[in-house]
């Protein structure tokens, strides 16, 4: 059985087998999450997103840790909020399964995710967290994963999850 759990925490710090970037297409280094994830990881990060990208919205890619404490980087590329009749909902649900295909197929066991899409990208919290859960309590079960991280870096954004019924 899978634990899913939220905490308030820098996911850069966590040491879990693969912790998921909220990445842009092009898998560059940015800002918010992903910048923090550049930034700990070293230069070889993005060296190695730079031979993987570009990458649709919806998917996924995956690389090593470098100097995180955690093996793998799963790069799911969330939709930026254009309104909500974009096909948003439906990417950010398959950047979410996409990284839970690429976690079963590196033999992840605990992975912990970032409220993809719902910092810089402007998803609203509770839509993006809601979708989150769901897809989670869909296909985790069946992905050989121990434990699932969502991993907060707000109280609003733990209450978020929390509201979806998630523990910590």
């Amino acid at each position: 059985m899978v634990v899913i759990r939220a905490v308030l925490a820098d996911i850069t710090t966590l040491d879990v087998d693969a912790i998921v970037n909220g990445a842009n297409d092009q898998l560059a280094p940015g800002g918010g999450v992903c910048g923090a994830i550049h930034r700990a990881a070293g230069p070889e990060l993005a060296e190695a997103c730079a031979a993987l990208g570009p990458c649709p919205v919806g998917e996924a890619r995956v690389t090593p840790g470098f100097n995180l404490p955690a093996r793998l980087v799963i790069h799911a590329v969330g939709p930026r909020w254009l309104g909500g009749d974009q096909g948003e909902p439906e990417q950010l649900a398959s950047a979410y399964r996409s990284a839970f295909r690429l976690a079963q197929e590196s033999r992840v066991r605990s992975v912990a995710f970032p409220a993809i899409s719902a910092g810089i990208f402007g998803y609203p919290l509770h839509p993006a967290t809601a979708i989150a859960v769901r897809v989670t309590r869909e296909v985790a079960p069946a992905s050989g994963l121990e434990e699932v991280i969502f991993v907060c870096f707000s109280e609003d954004v733990l209450a978020a999850y929390r509201h979806e019924g998630v523990t910590a």
